[in-house]
């Protein structure tokens, strides 16, 4: 990686197309042509120190990073179809910043992009903050640590994740994910995880109305909850709960072990429900 490009503006289409093996340094992007795809078929390449503010920079690049850049909310739609990527030290701010790349790597990022993350594969987000609807949408194969993300429904249809650390304030999290282990982290928000196969919480606190119904195998390890009220709602779920609980509706099957609940609601249910309650180590059902 010989090549040097320093202290230069860009605002035509395709001002960098297919670059090969360069560094792209203290850069602008922004101006009347208004250009777009500036980064476009690009292979290993470091950009680093630059600002953003025109569309599409980053598309169908592979192996790249990009270290303390800033792109604002005219960079829509900032990286799409890449592969083999690092982010650091970066401002996302443009809608659908990320989507369909592969083997993504973020780190101390600041994101405020709705609909980011969509379709992504191995995908690793480390010491970052969000802002965004519908974050990571029908991803596969992530890992985040240390991730504080607001915005409604996120993670919907994410399959095979690793999640610790983290505090999500969100709403309709989790809905129809697969195989996710969460540990360790605050999840707030109404409707949590509905429709869910192989859930798994350790050691967390969930706080909101009505969490965790319709799930399959879902697996509660050690966690606390808040204003969780007709939890459980026609779920298969083995759960270990510190604490109490306002209200548990109709779990399908499975046992939860809780140190207090309001209410337990049997009846009213539209498929046979045999889950059992034990509070104390009482069985309650």
């Amino acid at each position: 990686m010989n090549k040097k490009i320093e202290n230069k503006t860009f605002d035509e289409e395709r001002a960098l197309y297919n670059l090969d093996g360069a560094q792209v340094l203290n850069c602008t992007f922004a101006g009347p042509a208004d250009g777009e795809s500036a980064f476009k078929e690009c292979r290993n390449i470091t950009v680093k120190n630059c600002s953003f503010s025109l569309r599409y920079p980053f598309w169908h690049d592979i192996g790249y990073k990009i270290e303390n850049c800033t792109m604002d909310d005219l960079t829509r739609a900032a990286l799409w179809y890449s592969q083999n990527g690092e982010i650091s030290n970066s401002s996302l701010c443009g809608i659908k910043a990320l989507r369909e790349c592969e083997n993504t790597k973020l780190k101390n990022c600041r994101i405020v992009s709705p609909e980011f993350g969509w379709r992504c594969r191995d995908l690793e987000m480390t010491d970052c903050n969000a802002e965004s609807e519908y974050f990571l949408f029908e991803c596969r194969n992530i890992k985040l640590k240390k991730v504080s993300l607001k915005g409604k429904y996120s993670f919907q249809y994410v399959e095979n994740a690793e999640i610790s650390d983290c505090e999500f304030d969100t709403k309709d999290a989790f809905w129809h994910c697969r195989n996710m282990i969460v540990k360790d982290s605050v999840l707030k928000g109404e409707y949590l995880g509905w429709y869910s196969e192989n859930l798994t919480l350790i050691n967390c606190l969930i706080i909101g109305t009505q969490p965790l119904c319709y799930c399959k195998n879902l697996k509660l390890v050690n966690c606390r909850t808040e204003n969780c009220d007709l939890a459980f709602e026609y779920s298969d779920v083995d759960a270990d709960i510190k604490g109490h609980v306002l209200s548990i509706k109709n779990p399908k099957s499975g046992l939860i072990t809780v140190d207090s609940v309001g209410e337990i609601i049997k009846g009213d249910n539209v498929v046979p429900c045999n889950g059992q309650v034990v509070i104390n180590k009482r069985k309650c059902g």
